[in-house]
């Protein structure tokens, strides 16, 4: 599966985030705790490279509490500052202060001496629907981004000034050209992160069926009240589903599409669990 994605305003923010890094003392990213390596950019990483950088994996209260506890030490590890977030509700974002100070603690101690009192300005950066808006909302204590539960409502950068002496530079959530690895489209397109029309949503459906089988088979099935799922495909899955949900059009067929929307729907929202679909020793990964 292909999956090629980059709209023209995603070009043009690239290129304005090159003109302003200059101004950037410190990069703040977004990522989707659920999928730390699919959610970071590796363009904005390219781009920022020697940056400070703390990483807030938001939406933490829908991802695997012992999986995250492990990408925090692998952080941490890779001498990254990262925090816990829950942007929607507020949970996390004052912590997020602190480990930008942290990051930039030798630049301000300089600065301190030399009698200069500076804003601290900040990148923020993240993937469409990842939460960057709600958190910059959080943080500046009104609604100064535009926020949506869909990709691609930010669209126009901005700097907004907090009353703390910092300022951040709010863009539009973008993605990278093309994804070379599957997995990595996947796991945006089942959290939202790319539009829905990009990838069939039957396919979509199944392919999260069979890694929900795999992985959470207890959770998956205790939502959806299924049994002696081992094996199977992820049609069979996503049909077995529409069974129960009593998800039945004329001549007994399941309504597939109306079954892949719930499943999809119901995960993006956690009502199945608390779930992860990327684990530190799953991948070959780096913090850029």
């Amino acid at each position: 599966m292909n999956i090629q994605w980059f709209p023209g305003h995603m070009a043009k923010t690239r290129r304005q985030i090159e003109e302003k890094l200059k101004l950037i003392d410190v990069v703040v990213e977004i990522l989707d705790a659920r999928i730390p390596v699919s959610s970071q950019n590796p363009d904005i990483s390219e781009m920022t490279k020697g940056k400070p950088r703390v990483a807030v994996l938001n939406k933490a209260d829908l991802a695997d509490e012992t999986v995250t506890k492990q990408w925090v030490s692998f952080y941490k590890q890779n001498n990254v500052e990262v925090t816990l977030a829950d942007c929607a509700k507020g949970r996390g974002i004052n912590e997020s202060v602190a480990a930008v100070k942290r990051a930039l603690a030798e630049k301000l101690s300089n600065d301190s001496e030399k009698g200069m009192n500076r804003a601290i300005k900040i990148l923020v950066a993240g993937v469409p629907n990842v939460g960057k808006s709600s958190y910059i909302n959080r943080l500046s204590g009104n609604r100064r981004a535009a926020v949506g539960d869909r990709p691609g409502v930010t669209r126009g950068q901005q700097w907004i000034r907090l009353k703390n002496g910092i300022e951040l530079l709010d863009t539009p959530g973008i993605l990278w050209p093309k994804f070379e690895d599957e997995t990595v489209g996947l796991h945006l397109a089942f959290t939202g992160s790319i539009k829905d029309e990009i990838i069939d949503t039957e396919l979509l459906a199944c392919k999260l069926a069979e890694f929900l089988n795999q992985n959470y088979r207890e959770l998956f099935c205790a939502r959806y009240k299924l049994e002696n799922t081992e094996g199977l495909q992820g049609f069979e899955l996503v049909e077995l589903l529409g069974r129960k949900r009593g998800f039945v059009v004329s001549g007994g067929e399941i309504d597939l599409l109306r079954a892949s929307n719930i499943l999809l729907d119901e995960f993006r929202a956690g009502k199945i669990g608390r779930i992860s679909l990327e684990k530190p020793e799953d991948l070959e990964v780096s913090v850029q």
